[in-house]
């Protein structure tokens, strides 16, 4: 559990998570409620939340980029990309950051 704290693909890996369950949280709970229930208290919790996690998951991946040598047009693009698609933060998880955190 500490690789995700002193690593800094470990804080990506960290924030790609909590980034993609507060979209899920966002897009299943708290957008229906606003909708069908009339309640729009979890869309103004959780939207800017996610709008946090989001920025922290770009400049993370960045520095990661940085830090870790990453050729932009291999693997940051790709990773930063990845945020922009819905659930593409769990994707590239799977697929490209945890490999690199094993290797």
């Amino acid at each position: 559990m500490f690789k995700y704290f002193t690593t800094t693909i470990g804080r990506l890996r960290l924030l790609a998570l909590l980034e993609g369950i507060s979209l899920l949280v966002l897009v299943f709970i708290a957008v229906p409620a606003k909708h069908f229930a009339g309640n729009p208290d979890w869309v103004r919790a959780i939207g800017p939340v996610h709008g946090v996690l989001f920025l922290l998951f770009v400049f993370n991946a960045l520095q990661a980029g940085i830090e870790q040598r990453w050729k932009f047009s291999q693997i940051t693009w790709k990773v930063i990309v990845a945020c922009f698609i819905p659930f593409g933060t769990f994707y590239i998880d799977y697929k490209i950051l945890k490999p690199l955190q094993q290797s």
